[in-house]
């Protein structure tokens, strides 16, 4: 399956970001702490140029712990810095402005030498649809500014946010890539809830969640499902599923479409416990 979002407003986002660049001194660029490279557009790099930028893997509380720490490592080696945070919680938002503070260290020193006058540090966030961007605007400026939703595509329009003395924000829509160069980042972002579930398959996106778990999580989805082994036969595994969650269609056959969402939901609300889909085996962009 091949998974293809690049709306007319993504378009224009992006032509937006590259004209306000100038306006900012750091990047934050906010991924989905489950899925730091999928989440990551691959756009960014040719679009911040040099820019300064700090790393929110954020939803960190759905992640995988262990592996958030190695990914943070990872960004380190690539000698960026990154913090793990959760927007809806709060937590995490002390650091990002100290954070700020200190890539900028040199540059605001220099500044200072000219006897230029502090000034708040201006950040553009960018972030794909629905890895929370509003949400953290929200926080970080103590109320409600940004309009949130938990669905892609909220964000249409720029607008500057305060945050107290320190900082403002330089809000954007959010921005995926026209085509996916590797179908496994389609999968990760459909069900991370990335991607609107109109465009999606789901029976393609629960049996690559399941698959994912056996070879990952093995332990995690025999509990969950009650399994003394895991078929290797994946409509055996959908048919046990929907016995047991009772997604029966008429004549006793399995409902797929129905076992799908099952699954599909479970996988976006923990049911299996914190899981990390993108694996720190290579290098963060």
């Amino acid at each position: 399956m091949t998974i293809q979002w690049f709306p007319g407003h993504m378009a224009k986002a992006r032509r937006e970001v590259t004209e306000k660049l100038k306006l900012v001194d750091i990047i934050f660029e906010l991924v989905d702490a489950r899925i730091p490279i999928s989440s990551s557009n691959p756009m960014l790099q040719d679009i911040i140029q040099q820019k300064p930028r700090l790393i929110l893997l954020n939803k960190a509380d759905m992640a995988d712990q262990r592996l958030t720490k190695k990914w943070i490592e990872a960004y380190e080696d690539r000698g960026l810095k990154a913090l793990a945070i959760n927007a809806q919680a709060g937590n995490g938002m002390k650091e990002i402005v100290k954070a700020a503070q200190e890539i900028l260290h040199e540059k605001r020193e220099r500044q200072k030498a000219k006897g230029l006058k502090p000034r708040p540090v201006r950040a553009m966030i960018i972030g794909i649809p629905n890895v929370g961007k509003s949400t953290l605007i929200n926080r970080l400026a103590k109320k409600n500014i940004a309009k949130t939703g938990n669905t892609p595509g909220v964000t249409r329009a720029q607008q500057w946010i305060k945050v107290g003395k320190e900082l403002e924000l330089l809000d954007t829509p959010g921005i995926l890539w026209p085509k996916f160069e590797d179908p496994e980042t389609g999968y990760k972002l459909a069900l991370t809830g990335a991607i609107k579930d109109t465009l999606l398959n789901m029976q393609d996106i629960a049996v690559f969640g399941l698959r994912y778990l056996e070879e990952n999580y093995p332990d995690r989805l025999m509990e969950r499902y009650e399994l003394s082994e895991i078929p290797d036969d994946i409509d055996h595994l959908f048919d046990h599923i929907a016995s047991q969650r009772g997604c029966i269609a008429q004549g006793g056959d399995t409902d797929y479409d129905k076992t799908a969402d099952v699954i599909v939901k479970d996988l976006r609300t923990q049911k299996f416990g914190t899981i990390t889909f993108d694996l720190p085996d290579k290098d963060p962009v």
